[in-house]
């Protein structure tokens, strides 16, 4: 184990040399990096929303709307094909996904068929989707009366049909705002994520997304006065509508559309030479400019309207016809407004609507102070966990700590390759890999110091410690990455890059723990060849320890029972504090602009906006201020009306720094994402224990971590720590520290088993026990160093996920010792239990702790 050959060595150094260099561009500065020559490796780590600040918008389509429009295009098309083949009818409606109408003359229902039989003939849906589709049946419930309902296959393509074309749109919107490196992603069947890092008006992309833009130039009907029109019923063939003026202006409008946006080829934001007001001129393509002209050429002073998803922008007259194919529309713009509009003409209408329903904005400022936080944390926490293995193991602890320093540059340089997006809870992962990573090491110089105690020459002991090591680290370690690809694939945004990180973290922490620092010891012991293992100035559990675990095991399941059972209790009637990820409604992070914020005085002014329940509390320095609004009736869109309310109400005075929604769309599926998240993470995690152990040991481990997940709900609720998707991420996490600690005390009883074949159970499992104890403090107390480094310098945002965990730690051991174990004597776990394998093995003599025990 300790012969390394030439090409290993030179395996390995590559491997840590390639790492280093390509974590190296994430320490200088953009313009340091493009001064280097272009071989050089110049990637750097993408930084999440919450860390650059930008925007999250998950936006869904109305599926209704995309519904009602197709009724209403089959009324439309039944009204004109029956009217041309000169049949009369009645009773045309439309209801829930049908359309139905009535032939008067029984000899035309045959007629009417034929005259109708194209709206159920297939429409070709495309070489992927299927071949065709057909749209719409008929059925005819009672003679002469016809009823076309849409199908579950018509409505599905319409929906994918939407969503490829909204797509398309949506990128063409966010790239003519001049955003860098936008990403706009397909979700499910009828939703579309847009991020855009380093937006500095989130709510103007919010503004642009969310209006279909059906631009249509109709003529304004002058054969009623619109008053009358609104009092009474408006002629046939024509509708009211309103301008966009404060108050609106309303107009009667003929239905008949002259020109639609699709015949638009160019709009560009200008200035109107006469009065120097910013209009919008635009361009006709050929068709569009042939029917304008006509169109202007026969209702010379008339007026027609310029209508925007049904409101009127401006209704000019028409003094003369308009020829040329262009024009220009006013409606008292600013410059932004006539650029926005410019946009949304240029990029094009909206096949339906779009509901934002979920939301998540980070201001720049807020982005950067996350940043600032991080990496102070990161320092202070790398800085105690280094300091502390250099004085509990000397010159072994610098060794772990240059395997250390290299395990966070490899996965850096990974992060960066990948193109993985580092989010603050990413942030938080590898601060807790730099806990969790020494673990390992702890577990091999703990393993060594035991090897040689009992007897074995410092080379046999070295040897041995490595090999005995490895299957117990591997095992541990696979329990922690099952919980963290549970995370990836069930999480969203942060939480999947805390997945990520956690994830490398793991597999570079088992790959330098048993090359890095294995080639560094064994090159130790080559050169220097020590007589003895280095000295250590701090030995925080004495060398031999006899502590009888098993005999208190009656009170500690008391004691867990209590717990438990109160924690459930609390969590049934108190219940937790959920946060808008769990109960939709809004979250908004002000600062104020002008000294101390003044929380009284917000609370009074959002009183009166009417949005229901409205928490406002001081977060972090007293110039921030953490702003809860509840789910509000009207769904998604009111939700999104209830932020815009608050904006108003405060961003004369405040900064928003922050703003995250979560319609009841979103939150629904989120809950039920996290619930799904544990479950899926036991249950991997009891296969994988049961296949490398017993089922005693498996479900043993199972119930200790449910104890745990229990007893960190109930600390929850005490708290009152806001419970949202990070909270999910916390406890998971603590499910496969939990189970890192466990699966180690398990491993050391499997062998300790194979050993003492006769000797009564109890006394086993406090051998076990006793000898792995050192690891299990060593290993806590560098993880509780990270986190609390974490906890007190790491930022408002992550300081209950952070609090989650450190509590979550501190039960994690307590557990693996006082409730693992001995649920194995509860299931009469024997020595015969074991797999037949260690039938050969011999039986060492009884150690004099063991009998004391």
């Amino acid at each position: 184990m300790l012969y390394f050959s030439r090409w290993k060595t030179t395996l390995i150094w590559l491997a840590v040399l390639a790492g280093v260099v390509f974590a190296a561009p994430n320490l200088a500065s953009q313009g340091t990096l493009a001064g280097l020559p272009d071989w050089l490796p110049k990637r750097q780590m993408t930084l999440g929303l919450d860390l650059q600040g930008g925007s999250h918008i998950l936006l869904q389509i109305d599926q209704q709307n995309l519904i009602d429009e197709r009724l209403e295009k089959t009324r439309d098309d039944i009204r004109l094909l029956l009217r041309d083949a000169r049949i009369g009818y009645t009773g045309l409606s439309g209801t829930g996904r049908t359309v139905q109408v009535r032939v008067r003359e029984a000899g035309d229902v045959e007629r009417a068929k034929q005259a109708l039989a194209g709206l159920t003939e297939p429409i070709s849906a495309g070489l992927f989707a299927g071949g065709s589709v057909v749209e719409l049946s008929m059925s005819e419930p009672e003679p002469g009366l016809l009823r076309y309902s849409l199908t579950e296959s018509g409505i599905a393509y319409r929906l994918s049909s939407a969503l490829s074309q909204s797509i398309e749109v949506v990128g063409r919107r966010v790239n003519e705002l001049g955003t860098t490196e936008p990403v706009i992603q397909r979700q499910g069947d009828d939703r579309i994520l847009v991020q855009v890092p380093g937006l500095d008006d989130p709510q103007r992309l919010k503004d642009i997304l969310g209006q279909t833009a059906k631009l249509t130039f109709q003529m304004v009907d002058s054969t009623m006065p619109v008053q009358e029109a609104i009092e009474g019923r408006p002629p046939a063939g024509s509708t009211v509508m309103f301008s966009t003026d404060d108050p609106p202006v309303p107009y009667l409008i003929e239905n008949r559309v002259i020109v639609a946006g699709e015949n638009l080829v160019d709009a560009q934001a200008s200035f109107d030479q006469r009065t120097n007001e910013p209009v919008v001129s635009f361009r006709f393509d050929t068709q569009g400019a042939t029917r304008f002209g006509q169109a202007t050429q026969q209702n010379v002073g008339r007026l027609f309207a310029i209508i925007l998803d049904n409101q009127v922008i401006s209704a000019p007259q028409i003094r003369e016809p308009i020829l040329g194919g262009t024009g220009q529309i006013s409606g008292s713009f600013d410059v932004q407004g006539a650029n926005d509009l410019a946009v949304l003409l240029r990029a094009g209408a909206l096949p339906a609507t779009l509901n934002i329903i979920e939301e998540r904005t980070v201001g720049p400022g807020l982005g950067q102070d996350s940043i600032d936080a991080g990496k102070l944390a990161g320092i202070i926490g790398a800085i105690l966990v280094l300091v502390f293995m250099v004085a509990a193991y000397g010159l072994l602890g610098l060794i772990a700590n240059v395997a250390l320093i290299a395990n966070v540059a490899m996965i850096v340089a990974l992060l960066s390759l990948l193109g993985a997006t580092l989010t603050l809870p990413g942030i938080a992962g590898i601060v807790l890999t730099v806990g969790m990573a020494v673990d390992s090491n702890v577990l091999i110089y703990e393993r060594i110091r035991e090897e040689r105690r009992n007897g074995r020459s410092l080379i046999q002991a070295i040897d041995t410690g490595f090999s005995r090591a490895m299957a117990t680290i591997v095992d541990a370690n696979v329990t922690t990455l099952i919980a963290a690809v549970v995370l990836f694939y069930l999480g969203t945004g942060p939480v999947k890059g805390f997945a990520v990180t956690l994830a490398i973290g793991i597999v570079t922490t088992v790959f330098t723990a048993f090359t890095l620092t294995r080639w560094l010891v064994a090159t130790w012991v080559r050169r220097a060849k020590p007589k003895e293992l280095p000295r250590a100035p701090v030995r925080l559990v004495p060398e031999r320890t006899s502590i009888p675990f098993m005999g208190v095991r009656r009170w500690t399941f008391g004691l867990s029972s209590i717990l438990s059972v109160g924690a459930l209790v609390l969590f049934m009637t108190v219940g937790m504090n959920y946060g808008i990820d769990f109960k939709g409604g809004s979250l908004i992070e002000v600062q104020s602009r002008s000294g101390p914020a003044d929380t009284a005085d917000i609370r009074s002014r959002l009183s009166g906006l009417n949005l229901g329940e409205i928490q406002v509390q001081q977060f972090g320095a007293d110039t921030d201020v953490l702003i809860r609004v509840q789910a509000q009736d009207g769904g998604d869109n009111a939700t999104q009306s209830a932020v815009a309310l608050v904006r108003g109400e405060l961003e004369e005075d405040f900064d928003i720094r922050r703003v995250e929604t979560v319609g009841p769309t979103v939150s629904s599926e989120l809950a039920t994402q996290g619930t799904i998240g544990v479950i899926v993470a036991l249950m991997l995690i009891m296969v994988y224990v049961w296949f490398r152990f017993e089922w005693q040991f498996a479900v043993g481990a199972i119930l200790a971590t449910i104890h745990d997940v229990v007893i960190t709900v109930g600390f929850f609720v005490l708290s009152g720590i806001e419970f949202n998707q990070s909270s999910i991420a916390a406890i998971l996490t603590i499910v496969g520290y939990s189970l890192n600690d466990t699966v180690v005390v398990y491993d050391r009883v499997r062998e300790e088993l194979r050993r003492y074949k006769k000797m009564p159970l109890p006394q086993v499992l406090n051998i076990a026990i006793n000898e792995t104890l050192s690891r299990t403090t060593m290993t806590s107390v560098t993880t509780l160093m990270a986190l609390f480094a974490l906890f007190l310098f790491g930022g408002e945002v992550i300081r209950s996920f952070t609090a989650a965990m450190l509590f979550g730690v501190l039960f994690g051991t307590y557990s693996s010792i006082f409730i693992a174990a001995p649920l194995l004597i509860l299931f009469k776990l024997r020595p015969g239990a074991l797999s037949p394998e260690s039938a050969g093995a011999k039986t060492e003599a009884l150690p004099a702790e063991a009998s004391k025990a």
